[in-house]
């Protein structure tokens, strides 16, 4: 093959892990430590589905009717989602990335986001992908390199791999004490508190056959100030992703939605720095001022359950 979907495939190891970042989407195709999955891959000669991997910029999940103001104007982005009406994460999915560094173990990749109807701003993107002792660490980077103030919202898309289990016999450790209630688009319109409920995870605990397409916030955070979900799987293998203080939400996917053999054999848990709709709703929504920058880290590894 000439040319795969997801274009340059730039690899990366360290001792027993093996990382795939792609230029298609800067997102991140396969990873795995001693050959066992840690996040859910796709194949080389396969479009990216179901948002593998990607990072979603300038705004994580949902924006209802793509529709939202900002700065005294009206803006309306594309419908990719047109089913549920709404335009769906971000506009760097489907964009070649351009490699500013690559050594063994570590990639940067970079993108330019030019204005355009709809997001008339001016952003420039890296993203750094790097193996080390703890495992993988995606470390992210947005400037504003426009003349005006722009919206912003951050997140990325992997997947925990059960290990070729089916997630309903795999256990889940997440602190979170809220949850989004979202409407029939999973558009948000209110929240509750989850202790007690289904939708707590505090203790780990199986998944079952729960569905979840959820975000939760108000996030339980370790003395380094990052939180943790853990997926303990079947094989004995505990995948677990931290986020930092940048990104206060984690939404998290079960893959009821995926055709076979997808279906409910990875859990996403996305790091989010808003809520979705948040163009609309302001909810976690970053301004940035011209020249304005942030980071944003996450990470995974893959642990022995227990």
């Amino acid at each position: 093959m000439s040319t795969p979907p997801s274009g340059r495939q730039f690899e990366l190891s360290s001792g027993q892990q093996r990382a795939v970042v792609v230029e298609v989407g800067g997102g991140i195709r396969e990873y795995s430590v001693a050959g066992r999955d840690v996040l859910e891959p796709y194949a080389l000669d396969q479009i990216c589905d179901a948002a593998h991997g990607v990072p979603l910029m300038p705004w994580p999940n949902r924006l209802a009717d793509g529709r939202y103001s900002f700065g005294g104007h009206e803006h309306q982005l594309a419908l990719d989602e047109p089913e549920q009406g709404n335009a769906i994460h971000g506009l760097l999915r489907w964009r070649p990335w351009s490699e500013l560094e690559q050594r063994a173990d570590r990639v940067q990749l970079g993108a330019r986001l030019a204005a355009m109807p709809g997001y008339p701003f001016w952003l420039e993107v890296s993203i750094v992908y790097e193996l080390g002792e703890d495992g993988l660490t995606v470390t992210t980077t947005a400037r504003n390199a426009g003349p005006e103030e722009c919206p912003f919202g951050a997140g990325q898309h992997p997947y925990l791999s059960a290990g070729g289990a089916q997630l309903d016999d795999c256990t889940l450790h997440l602190q979170a004490a809220t949850r989004l209630l979202t409407d029939e688009r999973q558009i948000p319109v209110g929240r509750e508190p989850v202790a007690g409920g289904p939708y707590d995870f505090a203790a780990p605990r199986p998944i079952g056959g729960m569905r979840l397409d959820d975000a939760f916030t108000d996030l339980a955070r370790d003395d380094d100030g990052l939180v943790r979900a853990r997926l303990e799987c079947p094989d004995g293998a505990c995948v677990e992703l931290w986020a930092d203080e940048r990104y206060p939400f984690l939404e998290v996917f079960s893959g009821d939605p995926l055709p076979a053999p997808r279906r409910r054999r990875a859990l996403a848990v996305e790091p989010m720095s808003c809520a979705p709709n948040a163009f609309a709703s302001g909810d976690g929504l970053l301004v940035l001022a011209p020249g304005d920058e942030i980071v944003l880290r996450w990470g995974v590894g893959l642990r022995r359950a227990g």
